[in-house]
């Protein structure tokens, strides 16, 4: 099953149909949402409430066009929403919310999970609308035109603000890490 079969699925009520959807966009929604809030807590909850807007906004997706593209805008505007309606608090980073490491060798999992608090840490020395392309570039995979449709902007304005972001990465990484950013645009 497709995609496209999945939408009409659920356009016709199949909760089943929007699992698959849940499961396949789910990690992805956390991830970004975790990055742009800085909160666990946080990003579960704008998790949910985008999903639940998903699954009531369905009947009105086009089906065939951009599902990722259109879950992430949901979820990037449930993220301003939040953003707007309180001062978001400065939290220190929850390693636990960290990918587990894939690798099977511990030490390389440490490592690997030790470079991606470094990543977080550094991300979060950018501000709000660079950390949110670099996030939405590298961790959702989003292409330019994607995020330019997702946040309203225009291509230029994405692809400056991730060259913007990358750049203050590579200082930031310069006398520690550099590999760190290199690993970042991989």
């Amino acid at each position: 099953m497709d995609e496209t079969d999945v939408v009409i699925e659920c356009q016709q009520g199949n909760r089943d149909a929007f699992r698959y959807i849940v499961e396949t966009y789910g990690d992805t929604l956390f991830g970004t949402a975790f990055l742009m809030t800085r909160d666990r807590a946080a990003a579960e909850d704008i998790v949910q409430s985008s999903l639940l807007l998903a699954w009531k906004g369905i009947p009105r997706f086009k089906a065939g066009t951009n599902l990722k593209a259109w879950l992430v805008r949901i979820l990037v505007n449930q993220v301003m929403s939040q953003r707007r309606r309180k001062q978001h608090s400065q939290s220190p980073l929850d390693a636990a919310a960290t990918r587990p490491a894939t690798t099977v060798d511990g030490l390389e999992a440490v490592l690997e999970s030790e470079r991606q608090q470094e990543i977080q840490a550094a991300l979060y020395t950018l501000d709000d609308r660079t950390r949110e392309a670099i996030v939405l570039r590298y961790f959702a995979e989003m292409s330019i035109k994607e995020i330019a449709q997702t946040l309203k902007w225009a291509e230029g304005t994405v692809k400056s603000r991730i060259h913007r972001g990358l750049a203050s990465l590579r200082t930031h990484f310069d006398a520690t890490a550099p590999s760190l950013v290199m690993a970042l645009e991989e």
